[in-house]
Parts: C-alpha cells; structure tokens; sequence
C-alpha cells in the first residue's frame, strides 16, 4: 500500500482509515513546483493530479471518498463500514456521498473562490457551509457517530472535513456535538497516527484535552 499524500489534504481520511486498519503502508509527499503542478510522474499515476492517490499493488484507487471504500470493503474485519445487507450500509453510502459532493465541494469554493470566477462565491459558500455543519451537528445529537453504532469511514471524512472548517466563523467545531465528535474521533489510535504522521498542529481545546 502506497498513500501519495500531502499534510492536511483530503488525504487525511484515507491515511486515517489505514492507519485504523493497521496494514503495513508507504506515504509518499507529492512534489508540487512553483504553480503547484504535480511532476510528470504523479501525473502519470493520476491524470487528474488530484490528492490523494492509492496505490494497492497493480490497483490504482484516486478520490478520497473511493479510496476509504476501497479499503473498508478489503479489510470488513477492521468494522470501518456496516456489513454489505444490513440497513446502515446505505447509510453509509448516503453520508459519505453527500459529505464528498456537497460539504466538501463546498469547502473548495470556500478555500478557492477564484476558481470559479465570480464575486461572492466565498461568501455564498460560507453560508452554505454553515447550513451542512449546522445540518451534521443536529444529526449527531444523541449519538458518537454519523452511521451505526461503531465508527465508520464516514465518521474519518466528518473529521477531516470539520477540520478544514476551522476557518469559518464561526469554526465548523464550535457546534457542541460536531466539537464532541471530533474529540471522540481524535481518540481513535488511527487518527492519533495521522495526525502525528502528517505533522498536523491540533487546535488549543484539543491539546487540552485526553490526547
């Protein structure tokens, strides 16, 4: 297993879920030049140049969302998704879908507004944005996790992506149950070693905490 990668990226999640697993694997930092273009070589991995990648011996896996299923449904005894057949797994699917479509296509045009080449798209953003996070914390009132009784792959995205809210304002982690979800999620031994693996600085209520 190779996770071509850079800190803080949506590579968090799938670095967390095989962390989690406990499979042996290899990071490697994707170089970038001066505009930020991947080399040749990652290019030739991943036309698309997004971050990250996958590498499963012969078996190349690019996106997030896909690559963290991927390797829920190779390694079912690591319990990163409900059992193929029972009603959570379409849960599953729901949340994570709509976290990669909508919360974090939203993330993008809040952290690269040019891209889309109007005013306001920022801002229009962040008004969404806090529609979803609002919309997620009333979904974990109640309970640990976003689908089932266990953590899923799903609950490694929330994290990466509550994380990237931190520059909203109000952060995405200031909403009590996302705040508590995120510290819960931040216990698993999985994410502890992402986070250090990736040199990930944690935010002052985090390092006050049982970390």
């Amino acid at each position: 297993m190779r996770l071509h990668y850079l800190p803080g990226t949506a590579a968090m999640a799938p670095h967390a879920a095989l962390a989690e697993i406990g499979v042996p694997y290899e990071l490697v930092r994707v170089e970038r030049d001066e505009d930020g273009q991947p080399s040749d070589a990652y290019l030739a991995l991943n036309p698309f140049g997004k971050i990250p990648t996958l590498e499963d011996d012969d078996l190349v896996v690019t996106e997030s969302a896909a690559i963290c299923l991927h390797l829920a449904d190779k390694y079912p005894e690591a319990r990163l998704a409900p059992p193929v057949g029972s009603p959570d797994r379409p849960e599953l699917y729901r949340w994570l879908m709509w976290l990669t479509n909508t919360v974090q296509a939203a993330q993008m045009r809040h952290f690269y507004p040019g891209r889309y080449g109007t005013e306001g798209v920022k801002e229009a953003a962040d008004a969404e944005l806090h529609e979803h996070y609002d919309r997620l914390d009333a979904r974990l009132a109640g309970r640990e996790w976003l689908v089932g009784e266990e953590r899923s792959v799903a609950d490694l995205f929330l994290f990466m992506l509550i994380r990237w809210g931190r520059f909203l304002e109000p952060p995405a982690w200031q909403r009590p149950n996302l705040c508590a979800h995120w510290l819960r999620t931040l216990e698993l031994p999985g994410v502890r070693k992402m986070i250090d693996e990736q040199g990930l600085e944690l935010p002052e209520f985090a390092r006050q905490a049982d970390y």
